[in-house]
Formats: C-alpha cells, sequence, structure tokens
C-alpha cells in the first residue's frame, strides 16, 4: 500500500514486486496494478440513498431540539418543519437537493389556493430550516454527500415581510399616557365626533383589558356586567386552543374602564341609529345603518378604524394599539 500524500490516492498493490526483483512472465502488464480511486470519490460512491435519507431525518430531530430549548411550544414546533417535509415529500428528496425552481413550483402549483399569508409562513419556516441547517451540518453534508446547503428561498421567490422585525420594543406608560390625553383633547374637533369617540373608546378599553380589537367587535350591551367583581366585566368571544373555535371568557373593566364605559353608553351610544335598549344591540355599532347579518363593524374596520382616527389627531398609529 502506497499513500501519495498530494492528491490524497490510494493505490493497491497486488504482486508487486520490489526494487530489484524480476519481472513476471507478462511484464508490467501483469503485476495486477488496482485502478486508483480518490478517497472522496470513494466514499461518495459507497454512501446510499438510505443514509442520506436518514441523515436528513436526524437533521430534522436536531433543529426540532434546538428549538425546543429555545423555549417554544410544542405545538409550535410541530407546525415548524411540516413545509420542508411538505416539500421533500412531494418531490421525494432531501433537503439539500431542493432548487428554488422546486419551491416556485410547488407554491405556484400545488400550493396555489392557499393564503398568501399562509404560503409567507411557510416559505419563512423553510428558509429558518436551512438557515440551521447551513450553519451547522453545511460542511458535513459536503464532506458525506458532495452538496451544497443552500436555502431555495432566494431573493426572488423570497417573500417582502419575511419576518425580519420580529423584535418589538413597546411603548412606555408615560408614552401611552400622553398618546391618549393628546387623542382625547382632539375629539371635540373630530368631523365625526361620535364615530372618533367610539374608536377612541375601543382603544382604551383595548388597552386597560387587554382584549384583542377584533374580539370587541361582536361584544353586546348585553355582554356587559356590571355586578361582577369590583369593576364590572364584559363577555367576549375569545380564541379557542388547538382549533377548537372560539370561546367565551370575561374580561375586566377595572376602574378605568369602567368610568370611561359607562360614560360612553349614556352620552354616545344612543346617538347611532339601532335600538339601544336591546340587549342584543352591539357595544361598538357602525356608523352606518345598521344590516340583520351585519349590525357591528366589521373585524376589518374594527381592527382600522382607531388607526385611522389617531392618524387624523396627528398621533402615531403604532401607539394606538400597543399590544399588536
Amino acid at each position: 500500500m502506497r499513500d501519495s500524500g498530494s492528491r490524497r490516492r490510494l493505490t493497491l498493490l497486488t504482486g508487486q514486486p520490489e526494487d530489484g526483483d524480476e519481472q513476471g512472465p507478462g511484464g508490467p502488464e501483469d503485476s495486477g496494478l488496482a485502478d486508483v480511486q480518490v478517497l472522496q470519490r470513494r466514499a461518495a460512491a459507497q454512501t446510499h440513498a438510505v443514509d442520506e435519507q436518514g441523515f436528513y431525518l436526524d437533521t430534522v430531530s436536531e433543529y426540532l431540539w434546538a428549538r425546543d430549548v429555545a423555549g417554544l411550544a410544542p405545538t409550535t414546533l410541530e407546525k415548524l418543519v411540516r413545509p420542508v417535509m411538505e416539500l421533500c415529500s412531494f418531490y421525494d428528496l432531501v433537503p439539500w437537493r431542493l432548487t428554488p425552481r422546486h419551491v416556485d413550483r410547488f407554491y405556484a402549483g400545488q400550493e396555489r389556493r392557499r393564503a398568501r399569508s399562509t404560503v409567507r409562513s411557510k416559505l419563512v419556516k423553510v428558509d429558518s430550516y436551512f438557515a440551521f441547517l447551513e450553519q451547522r451540518y453545511a460542511g458535513e453534508i459536503a464532506r458525506r454527500f458532495g452538496a451544497t446547503v443552500e436555502s431555495p428561498v432566494d431573493s426572488f421567490n423570497r417573500p417582502v415581510h419575511h419576518g425580519d422585525f420580529g423584535l418589538r420594543i413597546p411603548p412606555s406608560q408615560r408614552a401611552l399616557t400622553e398618546c391618549f390625553t393628546q387623542w382625547r383633547a382632539s375629539l371635540p374637533a373630530a368631523r365625526k365626533y361620535q364615530v372618533a369617540v367610539r374608536d377612541y373608546v375601543m382603544a382604551e378599553i383595548a388597552y386597560v383589558s387587554g382584549v384583542r380589537a377584533s374580539e370587541l367587535c361582536a361584544v353586546r350591551l348585553g355582554d356587559i356586567h356590571w355586578e361582577l367583581g369590583q369593576w364590572g366585566r364584559f363577555v367576549v368571544q375569545g380564541k379557542g386552543a388547538g382549533g377548537s373555535g372560539k370561546r367565551e371568557r370575561q374580561a375586566y373593566l377595572f376602574a378605568e374602564g369602567r368610568e370611561l364605559l359607562w360614560w360612553y353608553i349614556e352620552e354616545i351610544r344612543g346617538s347611532f341609529s339601532d335600538d339601544v335598549s336591546d340587549p342584543a344591540a352591539p357595544l361598538f355599532p357602525s356608523e352606518r345603518r345598521p344590516r340583520r347579518w351585519l349590525p357591528w363593524i366589521s373585524p376589518w374596520a374594527c381592527r382600522c378604524s382607531p388607526m385611522r382616527s389617531a392618524r387624523r389627531s396627528g398621533l402615531p398609529a403604532s401607539s394606538t394599539f400597543p399590544g399588536r
């Protein structure tokens, strides 16, 4: 056995005479010199597709363990690698064999009916997995399988909002107090006073009680229970866990919310065109003529209307709902 050292190749010599020995009858051609093989080529040739598939599953497990250490919930971990496994199963390839063309063809054809937000979320998860793969296993994958780890989500098919703005610093208590004080002072000059007050009350009740802005849309006058607790509570259709649908829960008004909501119902709520004596009437109705199937403002308007009122008042819209 002789190692050249420079090209890292292995030469197998069987029956080759030493220096000074006589050659065989057939000359040098009958010395039994084997083919020269590069070590990396021989290792790649011995690597089977099953080994590559097993290594892929090991990287998925490692990725889930790492995200588990980071503190992600079990339900989140289940959804984290699902887009990657969907792609690999559809094309019967391991991740480092995927190209941007595979991603384009899959999401433009197979997943075309998905919502844009769903496709964006899946592409972000695929890109995050490849970032982990490139950082921890790129060298080993190149040595064992001769493949380069590169994310198939490139600069052309990458979503515009791909989650780089994940870190949000909430405003301080002083900033929020100044925001609501300036907003309240600008209400008398509003073109539609009742609508402006409704938007202001929605924003402050969402801030005081901690409920979602969209949950306030379906709150009815009969859902307010002034007698519960010290300051009263109101019932909202909250988000259920595990996709179980909406569930009722009680939200607290506290002293500030009770005083504000009491004033709103006594002074402003009766200015709208529906029947305020009906317990099923919405707490925050639409400014237009109420319809039987949609008497309250829509969830989209419920989120956007207070922000529009804040902009008209000269306030930053981002400070309207600090929890969003």
